[in-house]
């Protein structure tokens, strides 16, 4: 009999740990493979992790362990689904993130291959038939048939579905030829002409040979926007895949790979792609591409960090700033920290961290030398920064006598932008048409059942929405409290589907797009759009976040930020870095090449320092300012931080739990440099229907945490009731 150590795909802390399971079958069963197993009342799928050979039967077994045991179902793969770093590699961030192992593969696995039983519905390898011919020998055929024998000959393979005939079963049947099949790879890419390099100035021929020559892990190329990084990247890359090695290339956003894929793919004709907004198939397809060795490089967001690349040499983090390569759910990797775990197995690999305004964090590391700082302090192209205007919205003598969304001045650049033919891009940093939506005869606001947070209201299909939990309600004519009619139902806010229809009003000739996460939920959307404006086919792009990172629009001579102070006053250490990184990278959108480029600013708040700093292009004034407010907080990068969150359907329950714990580790850390901060409530308080508090600990080393917040885990499996979520190193403290 053979005993088989199984990890369930029920990622729980509880559940985080092998459970044994009996095999008598005559198929190879080795670590690395899914099988299908029992489990309570359930078949489900699991993740092989050790077999062991013994000669008790199930029941001396049972008797020696104390434990029942099953018999496994069957075997799902016929050899591992991971080679031998991403093994290991799982087991680095399991470990230092706290999160089950299960929930690392399932992360790092394309949806065909996770261990989870919804996997066995998600698609397969799929298939292109081929027709080859087996023999010279033309006895037997008609002459229709020994025609279409002799066009097959003159070809090794032809395409079965490119044959418009009735005749392939009769020369199968006679022996003349065979069908072959060939994998299928079902993600169509956009054709691209293959250019030369582009000749690098100075800092940038400085900064790639530093990349190639110096002994370094670690780089930080820190470059204005439009400072050519992506050039450094591309050089960089053909030298590593000359050298034998292959390269992983990450963008914080989908909505980036669009132009991101295309550059590398004028140097590189074979690349794959990875993010998560291709289809199960496509994702099945390129991935397995890349565990054949087919491609040296990947361009992909957060999730490609996990590619089954084989002797990595470069891994490029392309706006390394943003905070999306930083997993909100479990497990709450960084794609910095994974891209760490993985030069151990990769010899001599190095990491390049790219960025106009670096994060508090990696610029601390860079002045201390940890990382290598490298600078491009001049746009690739010479031409001059965007010229900046703040614009005081609470002055009256700026306010638009027939718009309350734009200032004069910025309603005078689009109409001089028009009149031009160069186009416009217009950011607001909240998608919907208006965030709140109010009873004015009884004050009774439409709330989110489920988080209790103010709904979204989105004018294009008359929904309310929650942007926090996803929670859809239609929009009704009455108010649900007291039935008041629509007249009293007040739309307060604004978000980008606003500014859409007060751009159509203002002007009404002019052409416009809009790109937030709304329009983004249909994959083809993104890419369809980016490609229209490039062309443009528009004269005004507006959106989110989306639109102000790593877009490289050559027409572009104005960006207008409608309102800069939103995400100001968001209870986060990192509210300030937030927005000035996006101000700084909306900004540099502006008169990327020949054109002139203006930026006006819209705020409340004009004496801001980090609206100052942003208008300024000054990421040193604003490191210093935000790094001296950090220390009196003692906030990262002068600690590390961990947030638990604690959550219960019961309120009292979690509010009990939240105390014990805060006892536990007072006592624990009596003697260690770690504070305690809470419990707390979020600024969430309620989440799917569970109520929830928040614990933070901030701590110099995180070997004075780690056993006890292992504890903690263990004392939360113990009561079922609660709920713990533990975020190592977190981008939120709500």
């Amino acid at each position: 009999m053979l005993v088989v150590g199984v990890i369930i795909e029920y990622a729980a802390n509880s559940l985080n740990r092998p459970f044994s399971y009996a095999y008598f079958g005559n198929e190879s069963i080795v670590p690395g493979i899914r099988v299908l197993v029992p489990f309570g009342r359930n078949k489900i799928v699991g993740y092989v992790v050790s077999v062991t050979e013994t000669n008790d039967t199930i029941e001396e077994w049972e008797k020696n362990t104390g434990f029942k045991m099953k018999e496994i179902i069957s075997i799902i793969d016929l050899k591992p689904i991971l080679n031998e770093e991403l093994v290991e590699l799982a087991k680095d961030v399991s470990s230092y993130y706290l999160a089950p192992l299960i929930s690392v593969y399932q992360t790092m696995l394309p949806p065909s291959l996770k261990p989870k039983k919804s996997s066995l519905s998600k698609p397969k390898i799929a298939y292109d038939q081929y027709v080859q011919v087996i023999t010279e020998d033309e006895d037997g055929l008609t002459p229709k048939q020994l025609e279409l024998f002799r066009r097959l000959k003159c070809e090794d393979l032809v395409l079965k579905s490119s044959l418009k005939t009735t005749l392939i079963p009769s020369l199968l049947e006679k022996n003349k030829i065979r069908i072959v099949l060939k994998e299928k790879n079902r993600l169509e890419q956009e054709e691209v002409a293959l250019v030369k390099d582009n000749e690098l100035n100075i800092e940038q021929q400085k900064a790639l040979d530093s990349i190639l020559y110096e002994n370094h892990s670690v780089y930080l190329l820190e470059g204005v926007t439009g400072s050519g990084k992506t050039e450094v990247y591309l050089q960089a890359s053909k030298k590593m895949i000359e050298n034998g090695k292959s390269v992983l290339m990450l963008v914080p956003e989908i909505s980036l790979t669009v132009q991101m894929v295309r550059r590398f793919k004028s140097r590189f004709s074979n690349i794959a792609i990875l993010h998560s907004d291709l289809t199960p198939s496509e994702k099945y397809d390129e991935y397995r591409r890349i565990a054949r060795g087919e491609v040296k490089i990947v361009v992909g967001a957060r999730s490609a960090i996990f590619a089954p690349l084989s002797n990595i040499g470069l891994i490029i983090i392309d706006e390394e700033h943003v905070e999306s390569y930083k997993q909100e759910t479990t497990p709450y990797y960084h794609a910095l920290k994974v891209a760490t775990f993985r030069a151990k197995y990769n010899e001599g690999m190095k990491i390049v961290l790219g960025s106009a305004t670096p994060s508090l964090e990696t610029k601390s590391r860079a002045l201390k030398g940890v990382y290598h700082q490298l600078y491009l302090t001049k746009r690739f192209n010479d031409s001059c920064l965007p010229k900046v205007e703040i614009i005081d919205m609470l002055d009256y003598k700026n306010i638009d006598t027939d718009s309350v969304l734009f200032s004069r001045r910025l309603r005078e650049e689009i109409n001089d932008r028009l009149s031009k033919k160069e186009q416009i891009l217009l950011l607001l940093n909240r998608r919907g048409f208006a965030p709140n939506v109010t009873c004015r005869k009884c004050a009774f606001t439409f709330k989110c059942p489920s988080c209790g947070i103010p709904l979204t209201y989105h004018k294009s299909d008359r929904l309310l929405k929650c942007h926090h939990c996803g929670y859809v309600a239609k929009m009704v004519d009455k108010c649900p409290k007291c039935g008041g009619e629509s007249k009293f139902l007040s739309m307060t806010g604004i978000g980008t589907e606003k500014i859409e229809k007060e751009i159509e009003r203002l002007f009404p000739n002019a052409k416009t797009l809009r790109l937030d996460s709304d329009i983004a939920t249909v994959r083809t959307s993104v890419p369809r759009i980016i490609s229209a404006f490039e062309k443009e086919e528009a004269d005004i792009l507006i959106g989110t976040q989306m639109i102000a990172k790593g877009h490289d629009f050559k027409n572009v001579t104005l960006v207008g930020i409608v309102l800069a102070d939103i995400g100001l006053n968001i209870p986060s250490f990192r509210a300030g870095e937030r927005t000035f990184n996006l101000l700084t990278q909306a900004i540099g959108r502006a008169g990327r090449h020949e054109k002139e480029g203006t930026a006006i600013i819209q705020t409340y708040l004009p004496n801001n320092y980090i609206i100052r700093n942003a208008a300024s292009q000054d990421y040193n004034k604003f490191f210093n300012e935000e790094m001296h407010i950090r220390k009196e907080g003692q906030y990262p990068p002068y600690t590390y931080c961990t947030l638990l969150k604690l959550s219960s359907k019961n309120e009292k329950e979690v509010i009990e739990a939240a105390l014990k714990f805060k006892q536990l580790f007072i006592a624990k850390f009596a003697n260690l440099q770690v504070d305690v901060i809470g419990p707390s409530e979020p600024f969430i308080v309620r989440q799917d229907g569970k109520y929830r508090r928040i614990i933070m600990l901030k701590y110099k080393k995180m070997e004075d945490v780690y056993n006890v917040l292992q504890e903690v885990v263990s004392l939360v499996n113990e009561n079922n009731k609660i709920d713990i979520k533990i975020n190592v190193d977190p981008y939120e403290d709500y």
